[in-house]
Formats: C-alpha cells, structure tokens, sequence
C-alpha cells in the first residue's frame, strides 16, 4: 500500500502507512527514504538510505539512492559543510556502480558527478570520458549522448551537436534523446529547430 502511494506520489501517506504498519527493514527504510527525498527532505532520507544500504550493503539501489540524498544535501548546504556531502554522494555512486556495472541509473549518476563535480571532490572529465568508453559496444547511443555531455562541458558546441544527433539517430524510439536535442538546440537560440524536435 506504501509503494502504491508513493508511486502516486503521495509521500505523506505512504510515511504514514508505513509508520501505523510498524515497518521496519531495508525495503522499508529505503521506500521512507524516498518519499523523504521527493518531499525535499534530504537529511532525513540520508538517514533512511544509510539504514538500509547498513542492512543490505550489496544493494545498488540504496547505495545509488544515498548518493542522490547526499549530492542535494550537498546542494543545499554551506560552502563548509557541502565537500563532505559531495565526496559522500560519490563514494555512494561508486559503490552503486561497482555493485550494478549494468545500471544505467548508476552508471548516469556516477558520470553525472564526474562531469560537474571539481577535481578536488573526485571529479573530472578523464573520470567522466572513461566511464563514457564503458557504454561503447553496449549502448552506442547511451556512448554518444556522454560523449555530447563531455563536449558541452568543453564548450565545443559543434561537437555536442553532431554527438547528440548520431545518439538520436541511434535510438528514434527513445523519445528522451529527441527531448536531449531539443534542450541543446533551445540553449544555442535555435528555438524554432529546437520546437520541431519537441
């Protein structure tokens, strides 16, 4: 019943689902968490998260999770305290990654961070460009949008484009690499191309 609300995104009713039942256990402190996380409550679903990534440290998903609630407690908080939440985050979307090599959630994450984070927090694009090589041969368009990633990053903008193009030509069915596209196009100025790929 909590899951079912909280998939209708009716967070406070399935915390108060969950806390009448009694539930305690890793399924349910992960499944806390997130309604915590979407309520923008990051601290108490770090907490939740590192309940159940304790109980269940071979679990992916609440590793992943965790690096999530601490990259926004990271997000939100002092330039004293933020460091430590941002190296938490990473240490969490590794161990995500290296326990589900297959997860794109991980994966996406994890190279999420090495592209925006600073060298000094454990980021960087060498990082970014490797795990990018770790799509190539499985997921050639999940390769090519990295690869446009990294390029916007390097503000080479012909680049971005062409790689974005070459992931959508890869996979037309998947409705997100045309929306990828579309964004990019939007942020260069080229509305009208960017309204027709929308």
């Amino acid at each position: 019943e909590a899951r079912q609300l909280y998939q209708q995104t009716r967070y406070e009713e399935a915390l108060a689902v969950l806390s009448k039942a009694g539930q305690q256990g890793a399924e349910a402190d992960a499944l806390a968490g997130q309604c915590y996380y979407m309520r923008g409550e990051f601290k108490r679903a770090s907490e939740y998260f590192e309940r159940a990534a304790a109980a269940e440290p071979h679990n992916s998903d609440y590793h992943l999770w965790l690096g999530r609630a601490y990259g926004r407690r990271a997000e939100n908080s002092s330039f004293v305290t933020a460091p430590s939440y941002a190296r938490k985050a990473r240490r969490s979307f590794e161990k995500a990654f290296e326990l589900d090599p297959n997860s794109t959630a991980a994966a996406g994450d994890l190279f999420d961070y090495y592209l925006e984070a600073p060298g000094m927090l454990g980021g960087g694009l060498d990082k970014a460009r490797a795990l990018a090589e770790k799509a190539k041969g499985q997921d050639e368009a999940e390769y090519h949008f990295r690869l446009a990633r990294i390029a916007e990053k390097q503000k080479d903008w012909a680049q971005a484009e062409a790689e974005y193009r070459r992931a959508l030509a890869l996979a037309p069915q998947q409705a997100g690499r045309a929306v990828d596209l579309a964004r990019f196009l939007s942020e260069r100025g080229r509305f009208e191309e960017s309204d027709a790929m929308f």
